[in-house]
């Protein structure tokens, strides 16, 4: 879910401003390109680019690190939900921004994807990035390189199913871009809505999932001391 909407927020934020709004790898060239031309202030612009996003990443490690003192049940939602609130702020007041200051919307969505790419790197033990997808592609590059010489059953299991994770994020990253090309045209930045209500349902799913797990087990252990009762 979070890969779809990244995948939303870069196509939409490419074709509201012609910028790239999650990641900075092209924004550090352009700003060395304005370095060496002498065009202090566009490279300034650039370099605010990757700040933004820096600091995205910065503040979500950084909420995750207080709420985890104090209630882990929310370590990994008060982010979600300020992601949700910028991307639906930007789908309504984005079309003005657009004509006022486009480079406060680009970078309003770059903090926004440094917020969700921080997220994901520590709920996986930095395992995936959904952001982007270059370092996605270079792993999944190696990884099946890999199936020609990691012959063990243990090994092909771990390889397969990290495979399928990679594949799994890539395509939902494309649907998202797909699906954000499709309604630009017609929606405009009102797209951004889309991505903040698909995080809203990440989050309640995952509430309700937990409850489910909990009230089974809570059910498991009662029957477990029933029956120690009984016998």
């Amino acid at each position: 879910m979070l890969s779809f909407v990244a995948g939303i927020v870069n196509v939409t934020g490419f074709l509201a401003v012609q910028r790239l709004t999650t990641n900075v790898t092209g924004h550090f060239a352009f700003f060395v390109d304005e370095i060496f031309k002498l065009n202090f202030w566009l490279g300034f612009i650039y370099f605010l680019y990757i700040f933004f996003f820096f600091l995205g990443s910065f503040v979500s490690n950084l909420i995750v690190e207080i709420i985890s003192k104090k209630n882990d049940r929310f370590i990994y939602v008060i982010p979600t939900v300020f992601e949700s609130f910028i991307l639906l702020f930007l789908a309504v007041f984005g079309q003005f921004m657009i004509s006022q200051n486009p480079n406060f919307l680009v970078c309003s969505l770059l903090f926004a994807m440094g917020l969700q790419n921080s997220l994901v790197t520590t709920i996986s033990n930095s395992t995936v990035r959904t952001t982007h997808l270059t370092g996605l592609f270079t792993d999944l590059g190696i990884e099946l390189s890999q199936l020609f010489f990691y012959k063990q059953k243990d090994q092909k299991h771990k390889l397969f199913s990290s495979i399928k994770l990679r594949l799994t994020i890539i395509i939902f990253f494309f649907l998202g871009g797909l699906l954000g090309g499709i309604f630009y045209s017609t929606l405009k930045l009102f797209v951004l809505a889309i991505a903040a209500t698909v995080l809203i349902i990440g989050i309640l799913y995952d509430d309700l999932k937990l409850k489910l797990i909990k009230q089974n087990r809570n059910h498991n252990n009662e029957k477990r001391h029933t029956t120690a009762h009984f016998q």
